[in-house]
């Protein structure tokens, strides 16, 4: 069990610096980090920075835009704020935010102490117990969809890592469109299949990509319900500045009918200066819809 005083401590000792990009990383991540963010002893410096952007990433997902946007700072792990000394992100962060340096520290300060929360009452994903569904013989570890709403053609980037439920496996049904391109990882057989490069045994991992022009953008909603369980669904959406949606509404676990009924709409969300909004799911529910609908 992570202690949430150990955890905010050694989160605000990690943004000093260069945070995440500091030399001997090894030697910044304490013991609270390391079980929240699943680091190992024998885990090298890029795949412990990759392991605890990543978390922090996702627990930052589910802040409100100026509080992510103050985190992300803090740790450079927003490649615009990726300076060399922690003052030097606190300004970028003032900055972007339009406050004065003092409001961005308690900013990071208020980000750092709800990422800490989040972390220390949800296990990690290597900690979770393994779901399984017998139909497909798979299951979705993270499933993460940009969503270029701001272009004459929308385009859709869906990023899988999927693990493997039976011995055997070597195809994945995904319900996209035939015109699709398969980015890495993959090959498309037919339309929403996908064949695996290999055959995958019980338990093994594996990731690919895809990209497709979406017609979703054509309807007022962008969601995602998956037939099998869903550890994390993360979703960003980047929109027209110059066209901004006057209303975005959360949709979590949302039935067929919500997705076009005006009058159901979940918790208001707003795009950030770049027109961009991100929000993360966990633990799906197999046949209920995640994502955000809009109004123009």
């Amino acid at each position: 069990m992570v202690a949430l005083a150990d955890l905010v401590r050694e989160l605000k000792a990690l943004r000093k610096g260069r945070g995440l990009l500091a030399s001997h990383i090894s030697e910044r991540i304490g013991s609270a980090l390391r079980a929240i963010c699943d680091v190992r002893d024998d885990d090298g410096p890029a795949v412990i920075r990759q392991k605890v952007a990543r978390r922090l990433e996702i627990l930052a997902g589910e802040l409100p835009a100026d509080l992510r946007i103050a985190v992300l700072a803090a740790f450079a792990i927003s490649p615009d704020a990726r300076l060399p000394f922690y003052q030097d992100r606190v300004s970028w962060t003032a900055r972007r935010l339009g406050r004065d340096p003092r409001t961005a520290r308690r900013r990071i300060d208020a980000g750092i102490d709800h990422i800490a929360q989040l972390a220390t009452v949800r296990p990690t994903p290597a900690s979770r117990p393994a779901k399984t569904n017998a139909a497909t013989g798979w299951r979705t570890l993270e499933l993460r969809v940009i969503a270029l709403l701001d272009r004459a053609h929308p385009e859709i980037v869906e990023l899988h890592r999927i693990a493997a439920e039976q011995d055997g496996l070597t195809a994945i049904d995904v319900p996209v469109p035939a015109a699709t391109d398969v980015l890495y990882g993959a090959t498309q057989v037919r339309r929403g299949t996908v064949a695996l490069p290999r055959a995958l045994a019980r338990g093994q991992e594996h990731e690919f990509a895809i990209r497709y022009r979406s017609r979703e953008a054509a309807a007022p909603h962008l969601v995602r319900a998956p037939d099998h369980p869903c550890d994390l669904f993360d979703l960003r959406l980047r929109f027209d500045r110059a066209r901004p949606p006057w209303r975005i509404s959360l949709l979590t676990g949302a039935l067929d009918r919500d997705l076009d009924a005006p009058e159901r709409t979940g918790e208001a969300r707003e795009p950030d200066a770049a027109g961009e909004l991100h929000l993360v799911f966990h633990d799906l529910t197999p046949g209920l819809a995640y994502g955000a609908r809009w109004d123009r």
